[in-house]
């Protein structure tokens, strides 16, 4: 029976039950019944009986197979999340700098994100997966332009924006990716429209995006890189504020340094469980 595909199995165990409930209900009937008029009536009470309890039996089968069916979606999507979480892995062993950056301007993304008013649990996925892959595309960057310790000169910068590129044409290839690719495409975009690729300006530019530019600038800035040192905090929260409307939208400007103790804190947990 479990080899049957869910519809012939529905549909053969309904004929199965229906066919042993009609015969031996008029079994019954014959033997228990002799009065034409009780037995019309009988018979009446005996289809309703069969409607009610097929009606029962449908329900627990289907009921069954779409448990079994999201069950096995589930196991579907969470082997996608490994394979993403697989292919940050890879770019870390490449780019060893930024190991914990992309764990934390995920976690603190999906804070402001939760802050900004956004909670349905499907849009916070897809925020979620766009940042974990936010830098995908620098997989087809060389190394000498991508860990290259001094400034990149403009032909060195000009490759380098080209990951944008590179990473929403990988995102977007895959169907249940696609949603995700805002971010990759479009978190190098500024507020005043001079970012890149494509030089969006202000809310043109997807939210996922904006949300994400805000942060990641804030995490490149509080931690040390290979041309820089950590910029202490307050410097860091003031940056923020000096870009607003310039780089970043100035509503989540705002949102974020207004909040920021409770981001901050947010962030510190959600790292310990994940260390858990």
């Amino acid at each position: 029976m479990r080899m049957l595909r869910p519809q012939w199995r529905i549909v053969l165990l309904y004929l199965v039950a229906g066919s042993l409930w009609i015969f031996f209900s008029d079994l019954l009937v014959a033997q228990l019944v002799r009065d034409p008029v009780w037995i019309l009536r009988v018979q009446s009470i005996k289809g309703w009986l069969f409607i009610l309890i097929t009606a029962a039996l449908l329900f627990v089968l289907i009921r069954r197979d779409l448990n079994r069916m999201r069950a096995a979606n589930q196991a579907l999507v969470e082997s996608y999340d490994q394979t993403i979480r697989g292919w940050v892995r890879v770019m870390d062993l490449r780019h060893k700098e930024t190991r914990d950056h992309t764990r934390r301007v995920t976690l603190m993304t999906l804070a402001l994100a939760r802050r900004a008013g956004i909670d349905d649990a499907g849009q916070l996925k897809q925020i979620e997966r766009g940042a974990l892959l936010h830098d995908i595309g620098k997989i087809g960057i060389p190394d000498a332009i991508l860990i290259k310790p001094g400034k990149l000169d403009a032909q060195e910068w000009q490759q380098m924006q080209q990951h944008v590129t590179i990473g929403h044409r990988l995102v977007s290839d895959i169907a249940f990716l696609r949603p995700c690719a805002d971010i990759p495409h479009y978190h190098h975009e500024k507020w005043d429209g001079s970012g890149y690729p494509e030089g969006l300006q202000g809310e043109a530019i997807p939210l996922a995006a904006r949300l994400f530019a805000l942060v990641d600038v804030w995490d490149a800035l509080s931690h040390p890189r290979v041309y820089k040192a950590a910029w202490p905090e307050p410097e860091v929260l003031s940056y923020l504020a000096e870009h607003s409307g310039r780089h970043f939208d100035p509503q989540l400007v705002k949102l974020f340094i207004n909040h920021y103790p409770d981001l901050k804190a947010e962030l510190a947990t959600a790292l310990a469980q994940q260390a858990d």
